[in-house]
């Protein structure tokens, strides 16, 4: 009696090992699946632009920004928008301090071409919207298709009454 209970608790036993390694495999394959095919971020200049997609390269610092803008919408302000260094070439938009991002691979960078978009710490985004030289430690998280539209989309996103400064929206593509 005692070693039909002895092999039962082994079976058992062997049976929750073998689930406990299978859930994990199927977790991350559910989660490599999910990453694939959410990819992708919406962006758009001003309250009311037409949506662009960013297609997101495959980093932490890509992967870091897509989860916190899964947790909630980013409504983020472009506070320089004509008065710093190659304001025709690119904008930037900061990301509230709350969002932990990483920068690990960060590179130095100086040839962009007009659609990418750069991480550059701390906490902000950084995007080409003209083939640009511009010298920096930028880690790419993903390209926008550089059209005619997005350009113009980028150059006319009109400044906010009654606050002196331009939104971009980036948002998950359902």
């Amino acid at each position: 009696m005692k070693r039909i209970k002895i092999k039962k608790y082994i079976m058992v036993l062997t049976a929750v090992i073998g689930l406990t390694a299978a859930v994990p495999g199927a977790a991350g394959a559910a989660t490599t699946g999910e990453n694939a095919a959410a990819s992708q971020l919406e962006v758009r200049f001003g309250d009311n632009g037409a949506a662009f997609t960013m297609k997101l390269e495959d980093n932490d610092t890509a992967a870091a920004i897509k989860k916190h803008v899964g947790t909630a919408d980013w409504r983020l302000p472009i506070y320089h928008y004509d008065d710093y260094d190659h304001w025709e070439e690119m904008q930037y938009y900061d990301i509230s301090r709350r969002y932990e991002i990483p920068s690990d691979n960060a590179k130095t960078v100086a040839s962009e071409k007009a659609g990418e978009v750069y991480y550059s710490h701390p906490n902000r985004i950084i995007l080409f919207y003209e083939d640009a030289e511009v010298t920096g430690e930028y880690t790419k998280i993903g390209e926008i298709e550089a059209t005619d539209d997005f350009k113009k989309a980028v150059k006319d996103n009109p400044v906010l009454r009654g606050w002196g400064n331009k939104i971009v929206q980036i948002k998950n593509i359902k």
